[in-house]
């Protein structure tokens, strides 16, 4: 009940009751009314923003929404690792392997192209997360395509390997015939003396005097593509293609230990040395063709001879003496 207040009138002499005005009054019941609606907004405002008045379903909620955020930035952290290792395997593929094999590296624009197109995250618009969902499948979306890339450069990489063990295979690396089994080096690669004409003319191989039936050995791997005595003064004579360009002839041969079409292997047994054709004692004549063009064969021997072993057959082969053949 509100308390009554007077006041003294002089002219009466006598106390009489205060009466408000109608309007304050009215002031007064709005003001009222309006800071109960402020402090009940704010009071409303403050629940919603705090776990008051959670229920048990929205707590477990929340803390599942802070346990995905957690484990989402720990992912980031391992995708940027991730990213990391694949960059230190791309410059190594770029710098180490495709230099090795003389091969075009792969443009960094085309490793790190974006993925283009529509917008492939819409459907995280307007969730909580957003950004943290958008930047994580963005890295997961990069990365996947960089491993992509890189696992094909990788495929790219063992086939020029093999390619590589291949041809290495196929150079005519090795002389014909062991040293060991060797009477003398008696022509080198050059000018010479014809052992008939006595007038020099161009010796196009190399001869290796020793005993008939002295074992003969494929100097790379290939095929065998002529085993006969068809080619003109060079009596039985087997020719072998290594591919890549070479093919080496072996020529004077007493008889045959492979056969036309056969495949061999550098160091296999191809035959044994004689005196066939246009010659003038037991010896090996040995050619080495690349490209289609006859070239020395003494550039060919660093499969099996030592560094001196090589310098006293350059010093007896550039001496210009007579061939055997």
């Amino acid at each position: 009940m509100a308390k009554v207040k007077y006041y003294y009138d002089p002219e009466k002499l006598a106390f009489l009751k205060i009466r408000p005005k109608k309007f304050k009054y009215l002031r007064n019941v709005f003001l009222f009314i309006l800071s109960s609606a402020i402090f009940g907004i704010l009071g409303l405002f403050i629940l919603i923003n705090t776990n008051v008045l959670q229920t048990p379903k929205e707590k477990v909620q929340e803390r599942e929404i802070a346990e995905f955020k957690t484990n989402y930035l720990l992912l980031n952290k391992k995708l940027d690792l991730l990213a990391e290792v694949l960059n230190e395997i791309e410059v190594r593929d770029n710098d180490i392997y495709r230099a090795y094999f003389n091969t075009a590296p792969i443009p960094e624009e085309q490793r790190k192209s974006g993925l283009g197109g529509i917008n492939r995250y819409r459907a995280f618009a307007g969730l909580t997360n957003e950004k943290i969902l958008v930047t994580t499948n963005e890295k997961m979306d990069v990365l996947s395509k960089q491993i992509a890339i890189q696992s094909e450069s990788l495929d790219d990489i063992i086939e020029l390997a093999k390619g590589k063990e291949a041809f290495l295979a196929s150079i005519p690396a090795i002389q014909p015939v062991k040293n060991e089994d060797l009477k003398r080096m008696a022509s080198g690669y050059g000018y010479r003396s014809d052992p008939f004409t006595k007038i020099k003319k161009f010796h196009a191989g190399m001869d290796f005097s020793a005993e008939t039936g002295t074992p003969v050995y494929a100097t790379g791997d290939g095929k065998v593509i002529r085993a006969n005595n068809q080619l003109s003064g060079y009596g039985n004579l087997i020719e072998i293609d290594h591919g890549y360009g070479y093919l080496t002839r072996y020529a004077h041969l007493y008889k045959y230990n492979t056969k036309q079409g056969q495949s061999v292997k550098r160091g296999d047994i191809i035959g044994y040395i004689g005196s066939t054709g246009r010659s003038s004692g037991p010896h090996l004549h040995y050619e080495v063709h690349y490209q289609g063009n006859v070239v020395n064969p003494l550039n060919y021997y660093y499969g099996d001879i030592s560094a001196k072993e090589f310098e006293l057959l350059s010093q007896e082969a550039n001496q210009e003496n007579q061939s055997l053949d």
